[in-house]
C-alpha cells in the first residue's frame, strides 16, 4: 500500500498542496462560501492566488542638504519635544524615558504562528486559528499526491454554518460543536476510502482540542461535485447521526466524547 500522509494547512507550502476540485468551476483555494454568509462563493478566482505583497515604495529623491545652511533651510524652529526621526517624543528634562529592561524572571508570551499579511486570501482565512485553535484544514497525500481535502474548525469561524444551524431549535446550544464544512476527494481518487480516513483523522484532532461534538451540513439532492459537504449518507458511514432532519439541508452530528 502506498504511504499516506495527512498535512495540516498552516503555511504557503502546505496550502500549495490543496488539490483541485472535481468540478473545475470551483476551487478550494479561493472558496470563502462558509466564511462569508452573505457573499461567499466557491468559484475559482485565480487572482486570489497571486502574490498580494505590496510593491516596495521607492524613496523620493531629495537634494543634498547643505550642513552650513541647515537652520536657514528649515521650515520650522527646532522643537526639543518633537519626535526624532523614527522614534517617539522624548522629554529632555526626564532622567530617562527609555523602555524598562525586560524581566528575565517574568513569564514570556510565546509568539503566535501566522501565515503573513502577504498570503493568499483563503490561506489568511484558514490561518485565523493558528496559535489559538489550531489549523482549519488538512490535505491527505497518497504517495505524495494530494487526493483529499477537509476544512473544519470552531463554529464561530464559519458564519454560514451558524446561519444554517440557527434554523433548527432542536440542536443543543451547549457545548457548541466544531464543524466540518468541506470534505472532498479528487476525481481520480474516488471510491478508495480516502475521504472517510480524512474525516476520522479530523475528528480525532478535534477531540484532542477539547471539542465534545462535530457537525456537518450537507445538501441533499444535488450532484456530488456541486456540494462541498458531501451527502447525508456519507456522514452516516463515518459515525454521524441525523440531528436535524430536513429534505434539503439536514444537520449531521457526531459526539466525540
Amino acid at each position: 500500500m502506498p504511504p499516506i500522509r495527512i498535512v495540516d494547512i498552516v503555511d504557503r507550502a502546505a496550502f500549495d498542496l490543496v488539490p483541485p476540485c472535481a468540478d473545475p468551476g470551483f476551487d478550494h483555494r479561493t472558496c470563502d462560501y462558509w466564511e462569508d454568509a452573505d457573499r461567499g462563493s466557491r468559484a475559482a478566482r485565480l487572482a486570489w492566488l497571486e502574490d498580494s505583497s505590496p510593491a516596495p515604495r521607492q524613496p523620493r529623491s531629495k537634494p543634498p542638504a547643505n550642513p552650513l545652511l541647515a537652520d536657514l533651510e528649515s521650515d520650522a524652529p527646532f522643537n526639543p519635544f518633537a519626535p526624532s526621526a523614527g522614534g517617539a517624543a522624548r522629554n529632555p528634562f526626564a532622567a530617562d524615558d527609555r523602555e524598562p529592561d525586560s524581566n528575565p524572571f517574568a513569564p514570556q508570551r510565546a509568539a503566535r504562528q501566522t501565515v503573513g499579511d502577504d498570503a493568499p486570501p483563503k490561506l489568511r482565512l484558514l490561518g485565523r486559528g493558528l496559535g489559538v485553535a489550531g489549523s482549519y484544514a488538512k490535505v491527505m497525500l497518497v504517495d505524495d499526491a494530494a487526493v483529499a481535502y477537509a476544512q473544519f474548525g470552531p463554529l464561530t469561524a464559519y458564519p454560514r454554518a451558524q446561519r444554517v444551524r440557527e434554523l433548527y431549535s432542536q440542536l443543543p446550544d451547549s457545548p457548541l460543536p466544531a464543524v466540518i464544512t468541506c470534505i472532498a476527494t479528487t476525481a481520480a481518487a474516488r471510491r478508495q476510502g480516502h475521504a472517510i480516513r480524512l474525516v476520522e483523522a479530523t475528528c480525532d484532532d478535534l477531540a484532542g482540542r477539547g471539542f465534545a461534538a462535530v457537525e456537518a451540513y450537507p445538501q441533499s439532492g444535488v450532484p456530488a461535485d456541486a456540494t462541498s459537504a458531501a451527502s447525508p449518507a456519507f456522514w452516516e458511514r463515518v459515525g454521524f447521526a441525523v440531528a436535524a432532519d430536513d429534505e434539503r439541508f439536514p444537520v449531521l452530528r457526531r459526539e466525540l466524547v
